[in-house]
């Protein structure tokens, strides 16, 4: 199960996890749309390809929560 982290790495935007627009890695490593289009859809941490993250149902939220480790470091 994807941990679904709560915002964008490289500017700290805030990504929830039952609404399109994150881009992540097959890491995790996550990004939002304008900084995945930024970077080429190439993550600088592993140079893996960042592709669309699926949302999560707000159903299966309640019962599988989104991760609140927040990764963005001002």
């Amino acid at each position: 199960m994807l941990h679904m982290r709560p915002d964008c790495e490289r500017c700290g935007a805030d990504l929830p996890a039952d609404l399109p627009g994150a881009f992540i890695c097959s890491f995790e490593c996550t990004f939002c749309a304008k900084c995945a289009a930024t970077l080429d859809d190439i993550c600088p941490n592993c140079g893996g390809e960042l592709l669309d993250r699926p949302t999560r149902s707000r159903d299966l939220l309640e019962k599988y929560p989104a991760s609140t480790e927040r990764k963005f470091k001002a």
